[in-house]
C-alpha cells in the first residue's frame, strides 16, 4: 500500500526515497512469478486543499462563506480535477509500475461509503463518542489540528513570577509562567506533597488576581519542586498536564478564549475581545500596578505552532468526536508482540509499544469544509441522530418524536488520518466481500516513515483488525529520513532542498535560484540561500536521469538509518549506467549476427567463462537474499559490484582474447558470445528491480541473442541462484590470476609506465603458482600489459619494482622502461607538495582553538584529509626510492 500522497503535494526526496524501496520489491517479487498489487492514490488532506482553494478566493476578494459550504466544495472539486493530479504524474516518472487503473482517492465515492460505515459501527459500539475535551486549535484556521500537524520549536520568550495572595490576606505564593494571560482562567495553584515549603499550605484559598474568583491550592506528583518557585498555577482548559491534572482534582474548566484566541465573555469586562497578546501585556503591567509581579527574566520555551499558519497553537476546551482507542489499542498491541507483524528494524517496535501503551482518546473532527462531514444529524433539542443516510437519519428521529421534524446535520468533517487508517481495505472495496480484498488483504508490505508510525501505522493496524479481523500486513518497513551530504535536516529555510525531479531532468542555475527563493518573506534570507546555492550549484544541476536517482536512494537504504544524500553519489552511478550502456554496445557489436550458441548443447565454456557463471550465481543468490531481508543497499552494492567490477571490468576484458584471437576456434568463440549475452540478460534482469528504464531498454537488445523473448523485462522471471554450477575451484584459480595482474598494473601506475607500453616480468614462486600462470599466460598478457615473461634464476637485478601475489614474487625492471631521472624529478615535487599540505592540516589540528569552534563534522573531515595525504605521500615516498634505486 502506498502511503497517500496529499493531493496538494509535489515529488520530494522522501517520497522519491520510499517509492524507490516499494517499487523495487513490486518489480522483485512480480519477477518472481507472484501476483502483485502496489495500491496508489492520492490522500484529500482536508486542511491543505482547502486553504489552497481559499488562498485563490481570498485573491478575487472572496472568502468560503461568501460561497456558502456547498458552492465552495464544488470550488475544490474543481480545483482537484485540474490541479491536483501533480505528484501521481511525478510518481509516473520516477517508474513507479503501480496499476493505475486502480488509482484511489480518499474522497471517492467507495472509500467515502467505507467511511461511513466504519463512523456508524463505531458509534453504535459506543467507540465514537462526543465530547468536550482539550484538543491543539489553530487560531487562524479556527480549527482542531492533529499533533502532526503542530511544529514545536524553542525560542526566546520569558518568565513571569507573579505573587498570588492568600484569599484570607495572610501572605502570598509566588507562581512562575510563561504565559500570564491564562491566569483569568486558573482552576487553582498547585504543590508537591512533599515539598516542605508548601505542605502546610494545601487545601487554603487564593484570591486570584484582576477576578473576584478564590481558587485552592492543591498537592500533586506531577509538580516539578526545583522549576521556577515550586508553585504551578493550573489551567485546566489551556493546558494539556493541567487539563489531566484537573481532571484528577475534579477543578473547574474555564474556557477564556473564543476560536481565534482573543478573550471572551467568561473574564472580567476589561480584558472581553483583546488578543491574547494584547491581554498578555495588560495583565502584566496591571499586575505590576498591584505590586504583584515579582520579577520577569528571560526563558527559552518550546512554542507550539501550525505548520500551514504558523500560527502560536492554543490548547483549547471544545466539544468533538472522539474515538475511545484503548479497546482497539489491546489486540493492536498483541499482533505486535506475538509476531503477526514485524517492524524493521525491529527497534521501532519499542516506539509503537509506548506510545500504543499510553494511548489517548482520538480527536476525529475538524471544523473545516472540505471532508468527510461527519454522518450525524441533531433533532429540534439536539438529539443526535448517526447513520448512514440522510434518508436513515431521518427515519430515526420520526420513530424517536413520532413524527417528521427538521434536522440539522453535524458542520465538522472527519480527521484526514480517519480515511487514512482504512486505506488497506477500503482501497480493496470494504465493506463489499470483493475479489481483490480476498486476494490481496492482509497486505504483506508497508513502507513509511517512523514519524507516522503512531499517527497512521498504529491506526490502520487498529481499524485493520476491528473491521477485517486481520492485521493489515505483516512487516513495517520504516525508513530514515533524507538529508544533505552534511547530515542536516532538508528545509527552505536552509536552502538545502533538492526537488528529485531537478536531479533526474536537471535545472539551469537561474531557474534553481528562483525555484528556492520564490516565496519567501525574509528578504535577508532570501539573499543567502541565493548566495548559497550560486557557490554551490554555479553551473545548475546536470540531469541524471531516474535510474541514476533511484539507485542512489537504494544504495543509501541501510535499515532504519537516516541517510546523507551526496550529489557525488548520482553522478557516480550516472557513471555506472553510462557503462552499462557501453558494455550492453561492446556486446551487441561482437555478437549480433553471429553465433552465440543457441543450437549447441555442450559448448566448450573457457575457465572464464565458468568463472563469470560461477560469480553470478553467488551475485544472484545474494542480491535475492539482501532483498528479501529489506537491505537494499546490499542488494544495490552487489548487483553493482558484479556489473561493473566482475562483468565489464574483467570478464568483457578477458572476452577479447577468444573474441578476436583467430587461432582460437569458432566453437570457443560460440561459447564465449553465449557466455557474454547469457551472463549480462541475467544481470540486467537482477538489476531491473532498482534500474528499471535502463534495463528496459538494454533487456530488450540483448534477451534475443540469448534466445528470451517477452513484451517486458519486468515481465521475465527473476534470475533465481543455481548454486549447484558454482566452480569453487574455478573462482580460486581465476581470482589468483587477476590478483596477480592487479599487482602488475599497481606496479605500472606506481612507476607511471605508459599504458602501451609492454612489460617484462620475473616471477620466482611454487609450481602451482607457475602453472596458473603457464594456463592463463594470454589473460597476463592481455590484461597487464606484459611482454615477456620468466622464471627468476636467483636474485632478482638492482632496479626492479616488486610485488607479491600468495607465495608468488613479482619483479618488473625498470631500466629502459621509463626516464628514471624525469620520473625521480615528479615524483620528489610530487612528494614536496603532499608534505606542504599534510603540514598545513596537521598545524589546524593542532591549534585549539580551532578544535574548540570548529563543528565536529568540520574536524572529522579535516581528519580524514591528513590521513588520505600521509597514506599518498608514503606511497609516493616507496615509488621514489624504488626509482633511485632503479638510478644508482
Amino acid at each position: 500500500m502506498i502511503p497517500p500522497p496529499n493531493v496538494t503535494g509535489s515529488l520530494h526526496m522522501g517520497h522519491a526515497f520510499q517509492d524507490t524501496i516499494m517499487d523495487a520489491l513490486i518489480r522483485y517479487h512480480r519477477m518472481l512469478g507472484r501476483k502483485t498489487l502496489w495500491q496508489t492514490g492520492t490522500d484529500h488532506a482536508g486542511i491543505a486543499t482547502q486553504m489552497v482553494v481559499e488562498r485563490q478566493l481570498e485573491a478575487q476578494g472572496k472568502t468560503r462563506h461568501d460561497l456558502g459550504r456547498e458552492d465552495f466544495i464544488k470550488k475544490v472539486w474543481e480545483w482537484k480535477e485540474s490541479s491536483g493530479g501533480t505528484i501521481v504524474r511525478q510518481l509516473r516518472r520516477l517508474g513507479a509500475s503501480c496499476d493505475w487503473s486502480r488509482e484511489r482517492f480518499t474522497m471517492d465515492e467507495g472509500l467515502s461509503h467505507a467511511v461511513t460505515e466504519v463512523f456508524v459501527q463505531l458509534y453504535e459500539e459506543g467507540l465514537i463518542y462526543r465530547g468536550k475535551r482539550l484538543v491543539n486549535w489553530d487560531p487562524v484556521l479556527h480549527t482542531a489540528v492533529s499533533d502532526l500537524e503542530v511544529i514545536s520549536e524553542e525560542e526566546n520568550g520569558h518568565m513571569w513570577h507573579m505573587r498570588y495572595p492568600f484569599a484570607d490576606g495572610s501572605g502570598h505564593l509566588v507562581v512562575a509562567t510563561t504565559r500570564p494571560e491564562t491566569m483569568l482562567g486558573d482552576s487553582a495553584v498547585a504543590v508537591h506533597p512533599e515539598d516542605e515549603r508548601y505542605k502546610d499550605l494545601v487545601g487554603k484559598e487564593i484570591a486570584l488576581p484582576l477576578t473576584d474568583r478564590k481558587i485552592p491550592i492543591i498537592a500533586d506528583d506531577y509538580v516539578d519542586p526545583e522549576f521556577g518557585s515550586g508553585c504551578v498555577k493550573i489551567t485546566p482548559a489551556h493546558d494539556f498536564n493541567d487539563y489531566e491534572m484537573g481532571l484528577r482534582h475534579g477543578l473547574p474548566m474555564h474556557n477564556i478564549f473564543t476560536v481565534d484566541a482573543s478573550l471572551n465573555d467568561t473574564v472580567p469586562e476589561p480584558f472581553r475581545g483583546m488578543d491574547r497578546y494584547e491581554a498578555r501585556k495588560r495583565i502584566v503591567a496591571d499586575l505590576d500596578a498591584m505590586g504583584l509581579l515579582e520579577k520577569i527574566q528571560d526563558h527559552k520555551l518550546m512554542v507550539p505552532r501550525g505548520d500551514r499558519t504558523k500560527a502560536v497553537v492554543e490548547p483549547y476546551l471544545t466539544d468533538q468526536w472522539f474515538v475511545k482507542t484503548a479497546p482497539l489499542a489491546e489486540e493492536a498491541i498483541k499482533c505486535v508482540e506475538d509476531g503477526r507483524i514485524k517492524f524493521v528494524p525491529e527497534n521501532w517496535a519499542k516506539t509503537y509499544f509506548e506510545w500504543m501503551r499510553n494511548i489517548q482518546d482520538w480527536c476525529i473532527s475538524r471544523q473545516i469544509w472540505w471532508g468527510h462531514q461527519a454522518p450525524a444529524w441533531y433533532g429540534p433539542d439536539g438529539a443526535l441522530f448517526v447513520a448512514r443516510s440522510e434518508e436513515e437519519a431521518y427515519e430515526q428521529a420520526a420513530e424517536k418524536y413520532g413524527k417528521p421534524v427538521q434536522l440539522t446535520r453535524d458542520p465538522d468533517v472527519l480527521d484526514t488520518w480517519f480515511s487514512s487508517a482504512l486505506w488497506t481495505f477500503s482501497t480493496l472495496g470494504w465493506p463489499e466481500k470483493t475479489p481483490e480484498l480476498a486476494e490481496f488483504h492482509p497486505t504483506n508490505v508497508l513502507v513509511t516513515g517512523f514519524d507516522i508510525i503512531f499517527f497512521w501505522v498504529a491506526r490502520m493496524i487498529m481499524m485493520g483488525l476491528k473491521f477485517t479481523g486481520e492485521v493489515p500486513f505483516h512487516t513495517v518497513y520504516i525508513t530514515g529520513l533524507v538529508r544533505d551530504e552534511n547530515g542536516e535536516k532538508m528545509s527552505k529555510s536552509k536552502g538545502n532542498i533538492l526537488d528529485p525531479l531537478d536531479l533526474i531532468d536537471g535545472i539551469d542555475l537561474e531557474s534553481l535560484v528562483t525555484k528556492r527563493t520564490r516565496d519567501m518573506m525574509q528578504p535577508q534570507l532570501a539573499a543567502k540561500i541565493e548566495k548559497q546555492t550560486r557557490d554551490k550549484f554555479p553551473d545548475g544541476i546536470p540531469a541524471f536521469g531516474t535510474d541514476a536517482l533511484r539507485f542512489t536512494m537504494a544504495s543509501l537504504a541501510t535499515q532504519g538509518r537516516d541517510i546523507k544524500f551526496d550529489l557525488g553519489r548520482i553522478e557516480g552511478y550516472r557513471n555506472f549506467c553510462n557503462k552499462l550502456w557501453n558494455a550492453t554496445r561492446f556486446v551487441l557489436m561482437n555478437a549480433e549476427g553471429k553465433d552465440c550458441g543457441l543450437e549447441t548443447t555442450d559448448l566448450p565454456l573457457s575457465p572464464t567463462d565458468q568463472w563469470i557463471h560461477s560469480q553470478f550465481q553467488r551475485a544472484a543468490k545474494e542480491t535475492a537474499e539482501a532483498i528479501d531481508a529489506y537491505r537494499f543497499s546490499d542488494a544495490a552494492n552487489t548487483v553493482y559490484q558484479f556489473l561493473w567490477g566482475t562483468y565489464c571490468d574483467w570478464y568483457l576484458e578477458m572476452c577479447k582474447i577468444p573474441l578476436y584471437d583467430e587461432s582460437i576456434s569458432e566453437a570457443h568463440k560460440a561459447a564465449a558470445r553465449h557466455t557474454m549475452v547469457g551472463v549480462l540478460e541475467a544481470a540486467l534482469r537482477l538489476l531491473h528491480p532498482l534500474m528499471p528504464y535502463i534495463t528496459e531498454e538494454l533487456w530488450q537488445k540483448v534477451a534475443p541473442l540469448a534466445g528470451k523473448h517477452g513484451p517486458s523485462i519486468m515481465l521475465a522471471p527473476w534470475p533465481e541462484a543455481d548454486m549447484g554450477s558454482v566452480d569453487a575451484a574455478v573462482e580460486a584459480e581465476v581470482g589468483w590470476m587477476q590478483g596477480l595482474i592487479t599487482a602488475v598494473r599497481n606496479i605500472r601506475g606506481e612507476m607511471d609506465v605508459p599504458p602501451s607500453k609492454p612489460v617484462s616480468l620475473l616471477v620466482s614462486g611454487s609450481e602451482q603458482a607457475l602453472a596458473r600462470i603457464r594456463k592463463h599466460e594470454a589473460l597476463l598478457k592481455a590484461l597487464a600489459k606484459v611482454g615477456e615473461w620468466e622464471v627468476l634464476q636467483g636474485e632478482a637485478p638492482d632496479g626492479c619494482a616488486a610485488g607479491v601475489v600468495d607465495e608468488l614474487r613479482l619483479f618488473i625492471p625498470l631500466k629502459g622502461l621509463i626516464d628514471l631521472d624525469a620520473e625521480a624529478g615528479r615524483l620528489e615535487k610530487a612528494l614536496g607538495k603532499l608534505e606542504g599540505d599534510l603540514a598545513k592540516v596537521r598545524k589546524k589540528l593542532g591549534n585549539a582553538s580551532f578544535l574548540d569552534k570548529a563543528k565536529p563534522e568540520v574536524v572529522e573531515k579535516e581528519r580524514a584529509k591528513e590521513a588520505e595525504l600521509a597514506q599518498k605521500a608514503e606511497g609516493v615516498s616507496e615509488a621514489l626510492a624504488r626509482i633511485n634505486a632503479a638510478r644508482s
